[in-house]
């Protein structure tokens, strides 16, 4: 083990490239309730902890609440407003729209940001909206939360009834747009019908283990496989509930990843933190801040560097590679 590989969250380790595949702190920045040039928000992210943390990528989710239906394609454009404005007026951050922004911004210093959008509300059912979002610079889409809408059902719905069939046509378009689709939130039979469909590896961008922690939100092993095996992406995710009932720590997000590795293999293991999308934190990884840990905590575990690299972003910059390009 080369011991310049291991520090401490307080000290970022410039050869490695951390790559968070999803927060929700997009909607506090829109609200104007917090200042992310500053610290000290009543966030779990903002500018000096991503940096503090040594994060050089992170996923932005403009999340639209299944509440808004028709409403989700203003509110979607609202947060895409909110995002360009602050990645254009923010020193140390900025809009990433594929591989190479991400490998240039990282070498001039700064945060790759890419924007996401979660929840298929925001397409209004239009194929239109779809292509005008990726115009925009949305990069990736997670197709529903955790209800039905009208491109398949969330994980939650009663009855699961599969993708629909502007579903498989969203999809479709993703595929050749060079759009990620995300299938976290999935009913079972919706993230079948996408694997089904998209002739692109996917992403599960925060979810965990069901084996290790039955949370309706976390994959089986089949699907684990199954996301695996064309080259898709899992994040491991921090959201206490979805690590463990009775012990949520980074032990025990820990050994998530682990069983990701021993069902799905190295290549398909990332993080997806959610930070400020769930109450409470994670005790060890309490905020973007201390992601460090995680380089310490997988080494400690046996994981040698180039593995290390591969979980805490290099699989996800390839899945940027392969499918956006």
């Amino acid at each position: 083990m080369d011991s310049a590989f291991v520090r401490q969250s307080q000290v970022p380790n410039p050869r490695l490239r951390i790559v968070d595949g999803h927060c929700d702190t997009l909607q506090f920045i829109r609200r104007g309730t917090i200042e992310f040039r500053q610290g000290n928000n009543p966030t779990h992210l903002d500018l000096p902890r991503l940096k503090k943390g040594g994060v050089k990528v992170q996923f932005f989710a403009a999340f639209i609440h299944p509440d808004l239906g028709m409403k989700g394609v203003t509110r979607v454009l609202e947060l895409v407003d909110a995002f360009h404005a602050f990645t254009r007026s923010t020193d140390g951050i900025r809009a990433a729209y594929g591989y190479q922004d991400i490998l240039q911004f990282n070498e001039d210093g700064d945060i790759g940001a890419i924007l996401t959008v979660e929840g298929g509300e925001a397409l209004g059912e239009s194929l239109g909206v779809l292509r005008m979002l990726h115009r925009l610079g949305v990069r990736v889409l997670t197709l529903t939360w955790n209800v039905r809408n009208a491109l398949g059902d969330g994980v939650l719905e009663g009855e699961d009834r599969g993708l629909t069939g502007f579903g498989v046509e969203v999809v479709r378009e993703m595929n050749r747009l060079g759009m990620i689709v995300d299938v976290s939130h999935l009913g079972p039979f919706s993230l079948n019908g996408v694997l089904d469909v998209s002739e692109r590896p996917v992403l599960a961008s925060h979810s965990n283990c069901h084996a290790l922690c039955p949370h309706p939100r976390n994959l089986t092993d089949d699907q684990i496989t199954a996301i695996a095996a064309p080259g898709g992406v899992i994040g491991a995710t921090f959201v206490p509930t979805m690590v463990s009932r009775t012990d949520p720590s980074l032990e025990r997000l820990l050994e998530h990843v682990d069983h990701l590795v021993r069902v799905g293999g190295i290549d398909c293991v990332a993080i997806g933190s959610d930070f400020d999308g769930f109450n409470g934190f994670l005790p060890g990884l309490k905020d973007a801040g201390e992601m460090g840990n995680l380089t310490t905590g997988l080494l400690e575990r046996g994981y040698n560097e180039y593995q290390v690299e591969k979980v805490l972003g290099g699989n996800l910059l390839r899945l940027i590679k392969d499918v956006v390009g």
